[in-house]
């Protein structure tokens, strides 16, 4: 069961949310919050796997409610909604500890979608976006980055040079003759033994720990 948070101030559209997610076979929403100080408050003690942060919120942003939630939960993952693209903004909410993010003006599919993706380790974005994400994570100091991913296993470093070459865990799975969980799973040590939260963090750190020549992260 994927536990589901909500923090929308819209009190409309956060009961739809809600709606939508607790109808959906396999998702529970555990917390509806107006307010990033009512999610601070409420969240943490519900431990969702998910949480729906929109970025516009009265008050604390849903930028900074997102960074403080990952220090109070390094393991969950959030997805901004926002009303239009605003590609700087965005960024931001990602280097904070957010994990992609989905439009207000999405359908049903597009939101339960972008849930499915960032529990199956992606993250829902742009290339444009992701791409400067990367680029980011590129320009901090590479010296350690060596040492970082030296600490990984075989197999690990296969996956983490697959997620850097912009494959999706089904293709993974399929390269390496492994199932997308046993993927999931090697992905999920491998974001804790370099201290990253998403696939385009671990991909950086891997392009920034590579000689010249190594793979390109491709982003359709």
């Amino acid at each position: 069961m994927t536990r589901i948070a909500i923090v929308e101030d819209n009190a409309m559209l956060r009961k739809y949310l809600g709606e939508l997610v607790d109808k959906t076979p396999g998702y529970r929403c555990v917390s509806l919050c107006g307010s990033a100080e009512e999610a601070i408050a409420q969240i943490p003690s519900h431990k969702p796997n998910v949480v729906l942060m929109d970025i516009h919120l009265p008050g604390e942003s849903g930028i900074a409610c997102t960074a403080r939630l990952r220090e109070k939960l390094p393991e969950v993952q959030v997805i901004m909604l926002t009303v239009y693209k605003d590609i700087k903004i965005i960024f931001q909410a990602l280097k904070a500890g957010a994990c992609g993010y989905v439009l207000k003006r999405s359908d049903e599919k597009e939101i339960l979608g972008a849930i499915a993706e960032v529990r199956a380790g992606g993250a829902p974005m742009t290339s444009e976006i992701a791409r400067m994400v990367v680029r980011s994570f590129m320009e901090e100091p590479k010296a350690t980055e060596s040492a970082g991913t030296a600490q990984l296993s075989g197999r690990e470093m296969e996956i983490l040079a697959l997620v850097a070459e912009g494959f999706p865990n089904k293709e993974i799975a399929s390269r390496l003759f492994i199932s997308t969980g046993t993927v999931r799973t090697h992905l999920m040590h491998i974001f804790e033994k370099l201290h990253v939260r998403c696939r385009t963090e671990a991909a950086a750190k891997y392009l920034r720990s590579q000689p010249a020549g190594a793979p390109q992260v491709r982003f359709p």
